[in-house]
C-alpha cells in the first residue's frame, strides 16, 4: 500500500504551487506592463563636482532600481554630449531626454527662467524648497517650462553660495569698476549697473580663465566645489555673502513629449528619486563645507565679507532692476510677486522662530 502523504505535507505542498504559479503569472504580466526605457542625461557640472553632478548619478541609481532595471538614465557631463550651458536646448529638441541644469543660465530666452534658480537677495534654500513644494512655485514653473515644451524637478540646491573669488580686494563700489568677473544669471545685471563687466560660463571653463587673466574675479558656489576647482591658487580673496545665491535649486528639465511618453509607474520613480536628490545635495552641502572652508584658509584663502557700501549698493539696485524687469514681462512679474510675498510672510516666522535660535548658538559657541 502507498505512503499517504502528512495533511502538513499537502498544505506546504500546495501552498508552494500556489506561490510558484503566482509568481509565473505575476512575472509575465509585469514585463508587459513595463517597457524597457534608456534616457540620456546631459549634465551642465563636471564629473569632478561629485556633490552637484553626483545628484544626476543619485537620480539614476533611484530611478534604476525603483523600476527593476526596466527604466536605466545614462549621465553624460559636459562636452560628451553637448557643452554645460547648451543642456537645455538639447532637451528641447530631444537630443537627449532629460538634462541637470539651473534654469537661471537661459535668462537670454527670457528672465523669467531666473526665479526658479534664485534670485539676488531672494530666497534661502528651505523658502525656496517651500515655496517651489507648497507655496505655488511649481505651478507657476509647470506653467512656463510648457511654452519651451519641457517638464521641470528640483533636483538639489546647495545653499547660500559664496560670493566669490578676486584677485584684488573690494573695499568700495568704486572697486568693481571694469571688473570682468564670472557671474550668471541676473546677478551679472545687478552689477553691471555698478560698472562690473559679467561674464557667463560653464563650471569647468572658470579656472582656465582666471588662470589666464581672461577674467578678474568668478563666483561658483562655495567652499566645497570652489575647492576642487582650485580658484585658491589664482585669486586668494574670499568674499561672503553670496547675495544673488541665497539658495539656488538645481533642476532635472525633462522633454515634454518624452515624459508624457512615460508609463505613470516610471513618473512617479523619477519624481520621488529628484525630491530625493534635491534634498541629499544640499544636506552634503551642508555636511562637506565647513571642513572644505578650513581647507581653504590654511591654503592661502583670505575670507573677506563685503563692504555694507557694496551690499546696500547692490540691493539698491536690484530692487530697482526687478521693477524694471517686471514692467516688461507680465511672466517674470507674475513669478516674482509670488516669490516675494511668500519671502516677506517667510521672514515673519524666521524673526521669532530661526533667527533667535541660530544667533544665541553662534554668540554662545563664540564664549565658548
Amino acid at each position: 500500500m502507498p505512503h499517504s502523504p502528512s495533511r502538513r505535507g499537502l498544505i506546504t505542498g500546495a501552498g508552494l504551487a500556489t506561490a510558484a504559479a503566482a509568481s509565473t503569472l505575476a512575472a509575465p504580466a509585469l514585463a508587459q506592463n513595463l517597457p524597457t526605457l534608456r534616457w540620456r542625461l546631459t549634465s551642465s557640472y563636471p564629473k569632478s563636482l561629485d556633490t552637484i553632478y553626483g545628484a544626476a548619478t543619485l537620480l539614476s541609481k533611484y530611478v534604476g532600481e525603483a523600476t527593476d532595471g526596466r527604466f536605466t538614465i545614462d549621465v553624460f557631463a559636459p562636452g560628451e554630449i553637448v557643452p554645460g550651458l547648451q543642456a537645455f536646448d538639447a532637451v528641447q529638441n530631444r537630443t537627449v531626454e532629460v538634462c541637470q541644469t539651473a534654469l537661471y543660465y537661459y535668462i537670454g530666452k527670457d528672465p523669467s527662467f531666473a526665479p526658479f534658480t534664485t534670485l539676488p537677495f531672494g530666497l534661502n534654500a528651505r523658502m525656496q524648497t517651500a515655496w517651489l513644494y507648497h507655496g505655488g512655485g511649481n505651478e507657476l514653473q509647470a506653467a512656463f517650462l510648457a511654452k519651451y515644451g519641457v517638464v521641470g524637478f528640483a533636483g538639489g540646491n546647495t545653499g547660500a553660495q559664496m560670493g566669490g573669488w578676486f584677485r584684488k580686494e573690494i573695499k568700495s563700489v568704486a572697486d568693481l569698476k571694469g571688473l570682468k568677473m564670472r557671474i550668471p544669471g541676473i546677478a551679472g545685471q545687478v552689477l553691471a549697473r555698478l560698472g562690473l563687466v559679467p561674464q557667463n560660463f560653464a563650471g569647468g571653463d572658470i579656472y582656465p580663465a582666471l588662470e589666464k587673466g581672461t577674467i578678474d574675479a568668478a563666483e561658483f558656489v562655495g567652499p566645497v566645489d570652489d575647492e576642487k576647482l582650485g580658484f585658491v591658487r589664482v585669486a586668494p580673496y574670499y568674499y561672503y555673502p553670496g547675495w544673488w545665491e541665497g539658495g539656488p535649486t538645481i533642476h532635472f528639465i525633462a522633454n515634454g513629449k518624452a515624459w508624457e511618453e512615460l508609463p505613470k509607474a516610471y513618473q512617479a520613480a523619477f519624481e520621488a528619486a529628484s525630491a530625493y536628490a534635491n534634498a541629499d545635495m544640499l544636506a552634503k552641502y551642508d555636511a562637506r563645507n565647513p571642513a572644505a572652508l578650513r581647507r581653504l584658509v590654511a591654503g592661502g584663502a583670505q575670507l573677506r565679507p563685503f563692504p555694507q557700501e557694496v551690499m546696500d549698493a547692490a540691493y539698491k539696485e536690484n530692487i530697482a532692476l526687478m521693477a524694471e524687469i517686471s514692467a516688461k514681462n507680465a511672466d517674470f512679474k507674475k513669478i516674482y510677486d509670488s516669490m516675494l510675498a511668500f519671502r516677506n510672510e517667510e521672514y515673519l516666522w524666521w524673526q521669532v522662530g530661526e533667527y533667535p535660535y541660530d544667533g544665541y548658538m553662534i554668540r554662545a559657541r563664540q564664549k565658548g
